[in-house]
Formats: C-alpha cells, sequence, structure tokens
C-alpha cells in the first residue's frame, strides 16, 4: 500500500489549519501520448500548451508534459570537430595534447587519453558546460587543467555520449563529416514531447494514440487517416486449428498464423516511439505487438508456434486449483472461472491478463500465432483481481475494448511484421465471433441537449460533431435523432452521454455564463455543521494537533470475517476492500509511519465517515448501512519536550481527557451532566463511554494490545471518537442564554472523603449537584490518595466544591447546612470525612 506524506509547517495560530495527509495514493490511470506518434494520423502544429488545453478540455486530462530524446540528453552542447595537431603531453605519457577545429574562430586544446586519437580525425566534442550521462551517472565537462595543460572540452567515445557501449578509444567519424555540425544532427536524434493524460474509468476509448487523435479531429474539424492494413495472400504453411468452448467470456476470437520468423532486436525507429511513452524495447515481435496496443489500444497476443501441442488454441476455463506458471516465473492456482487459452494439453496464457512463460517469444522462434481478441469485461476484470495482476491488457480488456478493432490490430501487426521482414504469413485469418455485438442505440432529442448544455448550439453544429465522433444518424426529423454509437464508445448508452460528447468537443468554455441567474438560497443549517468543524480544527491546531486525511477504503486484514461491516463486492484490493467502520486504523497507519521515522510525539486529529452494516441480509437494500461523521483523536508520546524547567512525562489518559473536555467546553456542553460508563472492547482495552438519546457520543481510552499487534508501534496510543453527527443534535437541542456576571461572591468548600474503591467521581458529583442544586458552580476533584495508612480497598479524594446564589450572598450558616447534608448523603454510600 502506498502512502502519499504531505509535511506543512505547524502553526500555533488558531485560525490556520495545517494537514498532513496520509492515504492510499489512488490515482487515475495515467497514459502516455507521443506528440510525434500523433502527427502521424493527423496533420497538426499546435503548441505544446496550446494542445495540452486543448486534450484537457475535451475530456483527456493532462497531468504532465515531458520531453524525450531517443539518446539521454539530447546530445546537446556535442559537436563534430577535426583534430588539427595532436602531441604527447610533457607531463604524462599516456595522454596527449590536441587541437580541435569545431568551426569557431578558434580550436580548442583538448587533453586527451584515448589511445586511437590522431591529427586529421573527425570526432564529436564534448564543449565546455555540456552535460555527460553514463551509466555511473552525470557529469558536466568544465575548462581544467591536466597536468599542468589547459583542456577546453572532450573528444568522446560512444559510452560518453550514450549511443553505444564502447569505450576502446575515441569516436572517428567518415573524413567526409562536416565539421561544426551539431552532433544531434548527425546522429539524428529523435526529439518528442509526451503528454501524460490521466483517463478517467469511463474513457477506455482514449488509452490509444488513434483514440487521442479522434477527439483532436473532431475538435480541431480535421480528417485522419489510419496506416492501411491488407496484409499479403497466405502461402500454405504453418497452421493451427481455433476452438472456443466459452462464447460468454469470449464473444470473438481472431487468429492468423507466420512462419519463417527472425527475432531480433527492433528498429531504432520502433524503439524510440517505445521508449518515448515508457516501455522498454523487449524484441521486434514483442515490440510490435506493444507498438500496436498503444496504437489502436487493442491488445494482442504472440505465441511461438512450436509451443502450440497439436496446432490446436482451445479457449476455455479449467478445472480449480489447475496450476499455471506466468510469464513472472510466479506459479498460480487457477480458478474454474479464469479464461485459459491453451494447447491440445498445456494451458499458454490467461486469456486477456497474462502469458505464460512456456508459450512466448524467444530467440529460437521460428513460427508465430498471433491472437486478437475480445474478452468479457467482467471475466477479465474479475480474474485480474482474484490473481493482483494488472497489465496493459487487462486494463483495457476489463473496462471494454472496441470489438471492431480486433481484425485491425492483427492486420497491422501482421503488416509491419512483413514489412521489417520478419516473417511471412502462412495461413488466412480466423475469425470465430458466433453472436455480433450490436452497437447501441440512442434517441436524441435537440431539445433536451440545449437545455442541458444551457446554449443552442445549432442543429448542422451537433450533427457536425456527431460526425466527427463517428455516430452515425440512422433516423431524423427537426426534433428528434436516432443515432448508431459506434462500438468503441462502450460507455455511451444514454441520450445525456451524447450530450456530453457534443458539450466536450463545442467546448466548455464556450458557453456563456448567464447574464441572469435565478435561485433560491435556503438557510444555514442551525448549528452551522462547517462553521463548528473548522471551530474546533482550528482549536486543535493552536494546540500543537496536526489534521490527517486517511482513506475511508481499509484493509480486510485488520478484521475477522465473522465482523459486520461493509465490504465492496469488487475492491480494487485486499488493501482497500472495507469501508472503514471505525476512524482508528488510518490513524495508526499515519503512527507507524512517523514513529518508523523516529517522530515518536504525535498529536493528529481527523474529521471523516464511518460506515457500517445492520445486517448480513438483504444487501440490496439500501437501508441497512449507516453512514456517519466522526471526529477522531490520537495521541502518544511525550506532552512536552524536555527542557531545562520542565520534564518530558509521556501522554496519558487524563491528556487526552483534557482535550476532549476542551471540545465540549468550547460548544458549550458539560460533560459531568452527560451519563458515561467505564468498559473494555477490541478497540479499547479500557474506555469511558458517554451516552446521549441511547447512543455512544463519545468513546476514548488506551487502544489495546490486540490492535496495536497489527502495527510496527512500540508505545501507548491513547485514541478518541467522537460522534459529530449526534453531537451537532446535542447542541440543537442546547439553548445559549446570557447571565450577566453575579454580584455575589462564591464559596469555597473542601471535603476529604475516604470512600470505596468502587466508587466512582460521577457518583459523587451526581449527589452534590442534587443536595446543592442551582447553587452549585463547579466541583474539582484535586487530589487521589490510596497509599500508606489507607485501608486496603479504600481510596482518599480531596474535592472542593464552588457554592454561589445569583441572588444574594450566602452564609456561612447557609452554607454548613448544605454541607452537613451533602455529607450525610455520602456516608450512605459508605464514604467518611477525614
Amino acid at each position: 500500500m502506498s502512502i502519499l506524506l504531505c509535511y506543512f509547517t505547524q502553526s500555533g495560530i488558531a485560525h490556520r489549519r495545517d494537514f498532513i495527509i496520509f492515504a492510499n495514493h489512488l490515482k487515475l490511470k495515467a497514459m502516455n501520448i507521443s506528440y510525434n506518434w500523433i502527427k502521424d494520423y493527423i496533420s497538426i502544429s499546435e503548441n505544446i500548451d496550446s494542445l495540452s488545453k486543448v486534450l484537457t478540455q475535451i475530456g483527456l486530462e493532462v497531468g504532465a508534459i515531458t520531453e524525450f530524446d531517443s539518446i539521454k540528453g539530447g546530445l546537446e552542447g556535442f559537436v563534430i570537430g577535426e583534430v588539427v595537431t595532436c602531441e604527447k603531453h610533457p607531463n604524462a605519457d599516456k595522454l596527449n595534447i590536441t587541437t580541435v577545429d569545431i568551426g569557431k574562430d578558434e580550436n580548442l586544446n583538448i587533453v586527451c587519453g584515448a589511445p586511437n586519437v590522431a591529427a586529421g580525425q573527425k570526432v564529436v566534442v564534448a564543449t565546455v558546460g555540456t552535460t555527460l550521462y553514463t551509466s555511473e551517472g552525470s557529469f558536466q565537462i568544465k575548462k581544467a587543467k591536466i597536468r599542468g595543460e589547459v583542456s577546453q572540452g572532450m573528444i568522446c567515445a560512444e559510452d560518453e555520449m550514450g549511443i553505444g557501449t564502447s569505450h576502446d578509444g575515441i569516436m572517428v567519424l567518415p573524413i567526409d563529416t562536416k565539421v561544426g555540425l551539431p552532433a544531434r544532427e548527425y546522429f539524428k536524434i529523435e526529439k518528442d514531447t509526451v503528454f501524460e493524460i490521466d483517463l478517467t474509468p469511463n474513457r477506455v476509448d482514449a488509452a490509444s494514440h488513434i483514440g487521442v487523435t479522434r477527439d483532436l479531429a473532431a475538435y480541431y474539424k480535421k480528417e485522419y487517416k489510419l496506416p492501411l492494413v491488407e496484409i499479403n495472400a497466405a502461402n500454405k504453411g504453418f497452421d493451427v486449428e481455433i476452438q472456443v468452448e466459452n462464447t460468454d467470456a469470449c464473444p470473438r476470437y481472431m487468429g492468423i498464423c507466420m512462419e519463417d520468423i527472425k527475432v531480433c532486436e527492433s528498429p531504432d525507429w520502433l524503439q524510440n516511439r517505445l521508449k518515448a511513452i515508457g516501455l522498454n524495447p523487449i524484441n521486434n515481435i514483442v515490440d510490435i505487438t506493444n507498438y500496436v496496443l498503444h496504437e489502436t489500444g487493442h491488445p494482442l497476443h504472440a505465441f511461438d508456434g512450436d509451443k502450440i501441442i497439436g496446432n490446436k488454441v482451445i479457449v476455455k476455463t479449467l478445472e480449480k486449483d489447475t496450476k499455471f506458471v506466468t510469464l513472472d516465473e510466479i506459479e498460480r492456482e487457477l480458478s474454474e472461472e479464469d479464461l485459459m487459452i491453451c494447447n491440445n494439453e498445456l494451458p499458454m496464457c490467461i486469456g486477456g491478463v497474462f502469458g505464460g512463460i512456456d508459450s512466448g517469444i524467444s530467440e529460437k522462434t521460428t513460427k508465430l500465432f498471433i491472437e486478437s481478441a475480445y474478452f468479457n469485461p467482467t471475466w477479465i476484470r474479475k480474474t485480474a483481481k482474484r490473481h493482483t495482476l494488472s497489465t496493459d491488457a487487462s486494463f483495457r480488456f476489463e473496462r471494454g475494448v472496441d470489438i471492431n478493432m480486433a481484425p485491425y490490430a492483427l492486420k497491422r501487426a501482421v503488416k509491419m511484421i512483413e514489412e521489417l521482414g520478419y516473417g511471412k504469413v502462412s495461413s488466412e485469418i480466423k475469425d470465430i465471433y458466433p453472436n455480433e455485438i450490436l452497437p447501441n442505440i440512442v434517441c436524441f432529442n435537440y431539445e433536451n441537449c440545449q437545455r442541458l448544455i444551457g446554449k443552442d448550439i445549432g442543429k448542422e453544429n451537433i450533427k457536425d460533431i456527431l460526425k466527427a465522433l463517428e455516430i452515425k444518424i440512422i433516423e431524423e426529423n427537426d426534433e428528434n435523432l436516432k443515432l448508431e454509437i459506434p462500438t468503441y464508445r462502450v460507455d455511451v448508452y444514454r441520450e445525456a452521454d451524447v450530450i456530453e460528447d457534443i458539450l466536450r468537443i463545442f467546448g466548455y468554455n464556450n458557453i456563456e455564463i448567464p447574464e441572469k441567474i435565478s435561485l433560491s438560497i435556503n438557510r444555514t443549517q442551525k448549528p452551522d455543521n462547517e462553521q463548528i468543524t473548522n471551530m474546533v480544527s482550528d482549536m486543535f491546531v493552536s494546540q500543537g494537533f496536526n489534521e490527517i486525511i486517511c482513506n475511508s477504503l481499509i484493509s480486510e486484514r485488520y478484521f475477522n470475517e465473522n465482523n459486520l461491516h461493509v465490504k465492496l463486492h469488487n475492491p480494487l484490493s485486499k488493501d482497500l476492500s472495507i469501508m472503514r467502520p471505525n476512524m482508528i486504523f488510518g490513524g495508526l497507519e499515519s503512527i507507524e509511519y512517523n514513529t518508523n521515522r523516529k517522530n515518536n510525539d504525535l498529536k493528529f486529529f481527523e474529521f471523516g465517515r464511518v460506515y457500517s452494516a445492520n445486517s448480513k441480509i438483504d444487501i440490496s437494500n439500501i437501508d441497512r448501512y449507516n453512514e456517519n461523521k466522526m471526529l477522531a483523536i490520537w495521541i502518544c508520546g511525550k506532552k512536552n519536550q524536555l527542557n531545562w524547567n520542565l520534564k518530558a512525562n509521556n501522554t496519558d489518559f487524563f491528556y487526552i481527557k483534557a482535550h476532549i473536555n476542551n471540545v465540549f467546553t468550547r460548544l458549550g456542553i458539560d460533560l459531568n451532566k452527560i451519563d458515561f460508563v467505564i468498559e473494555s472492547d477490541e478497540v479499547f482495552s479500557i474506555s469511558q463511554q458517554y451516552m446521549f438519546n441511547n447512543k455512544v457520543l463519545l468513546k476514548s481510552g488506551i487502544v489495546s494490545k490486540s490492535i496495536i499487534s497489527k502495527f510496527d508501534i512500540s508505545q501507548e496510543v491513547f485514541y478518541a471518537e467522537i460522534n459529530w453527527d449526534l453531537l451537532l443534535e446535542l447542541l440543537n437541542t442546547k439553548k445559549i442564554k446570557y447571565e450577566p456576571v453575579s454580584k455575589f461572591p462564591a464559596v469555597t468548600r473542601d471535603l476529604a472523603l475516604l470512600i470505596d474503591k468502587n466508587i466512582t467521581y460521577k457518583q459523587l458529583y451526581n449527589i452534590a449537584n442534587k443536595i446543592i442544586g442551582k447553587n452549585l458552580t463547579k466541583v474539582n476533584l484535586f487530589d487521589v490518595y490510596d497509599g500508606k495508612n489507607i485501608e486496603q480497598g479504600k481510596v482518599s479524594y480531596a474535592l472542593s466544591y464552588v457554592l454561589e446564589d445569583k441572588s444574594k450572598t450566602m452564609t456561612d450558616k447557609q452554607i454548613d447546612k448544605i454541607m452537613k447534608k451533602l455529607i450525610f448523603e455520602y456516608e450512605k454510600i459508605g464514604a467518611k470525612v477525614r
């Protein structure tokens, strides 16, 4: 699980809120798109910033822009030179002093240690200021003195430029090479711009260069052209039979055979295309399938023909717990719901997800079977999550690829293999497609479009955009259209989806804000949730706390199977499978992260929501689930740092209780007047629980060892959780009244009581409140003693009582009478006045 850590400087100012964020870093799928690659299909020359804005506007948000050079650094600062003179260095046997002409007014003096340097050679020179990138790192060329002689650059070997691995001597170029020519021009360094597009889950159609080009063509009102894919007629040779046993999991399966295959390195242009988008070239066959995947968005898979036993490919499921070793050399146990691509005897590939180690392409491969299929997205999604596999293929298949792109992608790969001389076709294309998947049909109304967009953009404009997006109009009248949605848009089912597509191509920025806006304003709910939340947050920050924001999805490893919690049916992973029933685990992950980095004294708080289920039955009933807003507080380590006049004391239960009391006091709530119980549960080894309307308002205490043991935490953690929704209900019952400062003095009386240990302070407070009534202003427990001279099972409490009558001055006689009555009530429960 990935943890995102963001530190901000903590402020002691009460109105400032600072955050430490610890959360699972969930990011949209990033798709790297090459500008040069896009320009293969459409003629555009937009500058980078302009194109970035357009991509974002049409729904393909650009998260980052990077520059790519086919050689790192792009050979900036390197220039072609001619060695004019070459003489032995007077102070070093293995060094030479050269003068090099690089096409400027003055020649450069360069000290060179290469054994093959000689006058008259054409060489590559790294001038002063040039950065060299080698396998050992990077360094910058500087003007220097080497053994007493000035050196104004460096004559380079292949590995020093990054264009090869040889370091036997400097690279010598043909004699007719032009002096002064930039090295990037001589070596034809390819420069590209790569857009990192953050795809939303519904836009799998844009997970390819053709998909992005299609949208750009619609926006710029230009045509785009795809490469021709007509392949040569097959010579009869290597062939396989295809059998699809499960057409629900695999509605369409295509394949073709090739022979005379030569496996080698890909040409430079192909390697550069893959490198630009972050892929490592492997070999020509695999590189071509990867190229087609990122070009068309349709995954392919190439099998070694000699590994297809019986020359038969069978698409089927296997028995549960069948062993299968994937390309990553991990043996996996298959489910009976994993779709497998098999030969006559063995499984070769997990369909649409991952290949097997025994059927992949190698240097010995001479025959190929290339698969192009459409797999049921639900099957692929379940298999990928079951085996915790996420590949470029599964990402696309589980979201739904274009079923009609399968033949084009297959032909495109075959065409490339043939044109580059890596093999020839040996069979016809086989296409198993028993039940055609028809395009979605959507009824569209112009008036609805105008209403949702907020502007009449014109019927002809709408038709032009639909045509550009390849959405066919199959019927029309003055008010309505009947549309056929192309199969590449697997997410478009409704009229609203079509209107959204029209709007993003038309341009959100082209919708003007109305001059007049009609709106209704509701009264702010009292008490104001946001205002109170901000006030309490500011109070915590002013007291040295940091706010954390944790993920609402947590790991199932924190719970037993019998726990009644809200579990996702289709989780991203096991670490994100439970909707948190309480707030504690996110904070403990944050504490673990910090304490592992020697940051031990921590005070965190978080506002968030928790989720619970009322029962394990009737999962379709939404009322069985509960959602509540909570305020959680974590404290561990020292209360304060060691100082010359202050000891570094450990935090304890009363420290967190004081902060909780501050919250309730700030909100005008007296916790002494709310019922509480002391108990332990699976979260707390011991806790105090306050109740309101038969619900838990507040729980606070020491986190149990069974919970702490799940984390790498070696110190006690004190935790509190306040039901914020219930707190607001309580506030709603409170009416704040103004009371002037009393004209009459308050009186304090102290009592030292010897009581049984099972009698709580709460019982003593309730008795005092009952006897003294409205004249009781405050009760304070200022001493507890159970040491020497105190009998076993007893404890001594010292309490002070503040009494006040707001209508008159209380007399000693009146106060003594009250205190005698109070002592009498205390004696009823076994208390003795010391």
